[in-house]
């Protein structure tokens, strides 16, 4: 299992939580970011959203790419999963933009492409906003334009959407990115199985995430092409006993009644008593963050994981809260107990 972790742009996590001690800003991410790679990460997920979906649209969000780029500058190990979203970013610029950093940062740059859902955000900005299966045909021609300029000396294309003569992208990257996408429609996992490199999903059980990621392999090798990796959203919560872990996630469930977008939330939140646990849950923590389950001492932990990894998931994407601390101590009780297990004698 590879363990990455989103960068807290955000300024956190949790709805429900104002403070979480962890700042929208460059000196809290580089810092995060600088640590978290000596101490047994992988990667990291540099999100994209010009307005805080977490904490409130008035609320600060850094910007994914400026960001990324520092991160390469400053960083040696993690790789950089930068979200992008084709409608905001024209794909020749955007192919230029990325292989510079990809330089910068020596080969470890990679791309998350999101087709946008956020049509308030859009709107606000006075960028365009597709319907759903709209954006994976812009992502599909956006990719294809991406791909060539990093491959080709010269790269013309001519799709509905974009036009390119001659175009040039150099330096080109030093590997080509690894590109990740996620979207549960068949428009999504088409593309995805198409163009992309690796499948990410929300948040679940291992019991839902499997038939998906076998749904995935199969899309794989219809298309002649080779093998996924498959990644999925998780909040973690690892503590001494099982009853502390139940306290936090009970802390970080409470409804705050005064928190951004709670009155949309309320009038959402009906049916039965489990039905309203679940709704509680899905608002408090973002991208289905609790279903997954890892919430428990070490060993429960270290046992759900194992569940994944037979389920066929490579990577985890982990959240926690307060990040710096609790990402010391899964590294340590979690990470590190299963690393020195399978290191060789």
């Amino acid at each position: 299992m590879r363990y990455g972790f989103w960068t807290p742009v955000f300024g956190g996590w949790l709805r429900n939580v104002r403070d979480e001690g962890m700042s929208a800003s460059w000196d809290y991410v580089s810092r995060l970011c600088r640590r978290a790679e000596q101490i047994g990460y992988d990667l990291t997920l540099v999100a994209e959203l010009n307005l805080n979906d977490i904490k409130g649209i008035e609320q600060p969000a850094l910007d994914a790419w400026s960001t990324a780029a520092a991160l390469a500058a400053v960083t040696e190990r993690l790789e950089l999963m930068v979200a992008v979203r084709p409608n905001f970013h024209h794909p020749a610029l955007l192919a230029k933009q990325a292989a510079n950093i990809d330089n910068i940062a020596g080969g470890r740059l990679a791309l998350n492409v999101v087709s946008s859902w956020w049509a308030q955000e859009a709107e606000s900005y006075g960028l365009q906003f597709d319907q759903h299966d709209d954006r994976y045909a812009r992502t599909s021609e956006w990719l294809d334009v991406v791909d060539g300029l990093w491959r080709e000396p010269r790269f013309t294309y001519q799709g509905q959407r974009y036009q390119l003569q001659d175009a040039i992208c150099a330096p080109k990257p030093v590997r080509k990115p690894v590109i990740y996408a996620g979207g549960e429609s068949e428009a999504a996992k088409s593309m995805i199985a198409a163009q992309c490199d690796a499948y990410v999903m929300h948040g679940d059980t291992p019991e839902v995430i499997a038939p998906k990621i076998a749904d995935m392999r199969a899309r794989r090798d219809a298309a002649g092409k080779p093998p996924m990796i498959y990644g999925m959203a998780a909040y973690a919560i690892v503590r001494d006993t099982k009853a502390e872990a139940k306290s936090e996630v009970e802390r970080i469930t409470t409804l705050d009644p005064a928190a951004p977008g709670f009155a949309n939330f309320d009038q959402w939140l009906s049916g039965t008593q489990l039905e309203r646990e679940l709704k509680i849950q899905e608002y408090s923590v973002s991208n289905r963050g609790l279903r997954p389950g890892l919430v428990g001492t070490p060993e429960q932990v270290r046992a759900r994981i194992a569940e994944f990894e037979a389920a066929g998931v490579d990577l985890l994407l982990l959240q926690m809260s307060p990040q710096l601390e609790e990402m010391e101590r899964f590294a340590a009780t979690v990470i590190a107990p299963v690393a020195e297990h399978s290191a060789p004698a």
